[in-house]
């Protein structure tokens, strides 16, 4: 695959960021406005109140923008490997936090700063080293057995800790499993589109593909959620930093996208990674429309 082609899906997949932003700052917008009259203006949400989003003209407008943002990535994904296009998201992150400080009039401290600046520079660092190692592969039956068992794995987990924990669970929860699942998502979305080329039209095929579908309908449940409990650009970071994570942890331990890094390259990768999870962490402690909620809390 040519260098022109690999620049392009990088340029689609910068589209489906600023898509992806403008999605979450009016999807936020709609869910925070739903709860002005609600007793828990901060937490999980109930099914009558996700119902009544669906009737949201911002909510809609945000779900029409993420839709897009979808279709440009998927179209950046038939063009260059996974682990080069699915970090590019990371500039959502920085659009989203200028979107919501301006929509909020919330002054970003020094602190969410530094912790948005470590994600974008974690996951810049790993497309770059991503983009000098990665190479297509052709995907077997045993890769995308692999990559649904881990799915099935990881869907049980869910199920578990949510049907526990769930009136618990804070927004970074809720953010950790959506960006688990929206990764899953992306590489299922590659291994189709793979599989497709190869033109392997079969069962497993099509069991792949409504399992993206199956996970991209609880990984939705899971961000308005988020929304509900936290600030759009913290959903962001997470959807952007731990979606890419785990999308490229998977092609480069099953689907093999990274079979000629050098030991270096593996290095930089982890570190970029780590820089980058730090950062999310971090605004996660240090996001001012957090602090609020943490003295209020007893």
């Amino acid at each position: 695959m040519g260098p022109e082609l690999r620049e392009l899906a990088i340029g689609l997949a910068m589209l489906a960021a600023v898509a992806l932003a403008f999605g979450a700052q009016f999807q936020n917008q709609a869910v925070i406005k739903g709860r002005e009259n609600s007793p828990r203006l901060r937490g999980s949400l109930s099914i009558k109140e996700l119902a009544k989003l669906f009737v949201r003209p911002r909510w809609i407008s945000g779900l029409g923008l993420m839709g897009l943002g979808m279709v440009l990535q998927v179209s950046a994904l038939t063009l260059a490997p996974l682990i080069v296009v699915q970090p590019v998201g990371a500039i959502a992150l920085v659009i989203t936090s200028l979107l919501n400080a301006r929509s909020t009039k919330t002054r970003l401290n020094r602190a969410t700063i530094l912790a948005i600046g470590l994600s974008t520079f974690g996951v810049g660092g790993f497309v770059v080293t991503a983009s000098s190692v990665a190479s297509q592969v052709e995907l077997t039956d045993q890769n995308l057995l692999q990559v649904l068992g881990l799915l099935v794995m990881i869907l049980a987990a869910f199920g578990l800790l949510f049907f526990t924990f769930g009136k618990r669970a804070k927004a970074l929860t809720y953010i950790l499993g959506a960006g688990v699942l929206y990764g899953f998502i992306a590489t299922l979305a590659k291994v189709v589109i793979q599989r497709l080329y190869q033109m392997d039209y079969d069962l497993l095929t099509g069991i792949a593909l409504l399992s993206m579908i199956g996970a991209l309908f609880l990984g939705g449940w899971f961000v308005q959620n988020a929304y509900s409990s936290g600030p759009p650009d913290l959903v962001i970071a997470g959807l952007t930093v731990i979606d890419p994570m785990v999308a490229i942890g998977i092609a480069i331990g099953v689907l093999g996208e990274a079979q000629q890094a050098s030991t270096a390259s593996i290095v930089a990768l982890s570190f970029s990674g780590a820089v980058a999870v730090s950062g999310v962490y971090l605004l996660s402690r240090v996001h001012p429309e957090l602090r609020p909620l943490k003295r209020t809390v007893k």
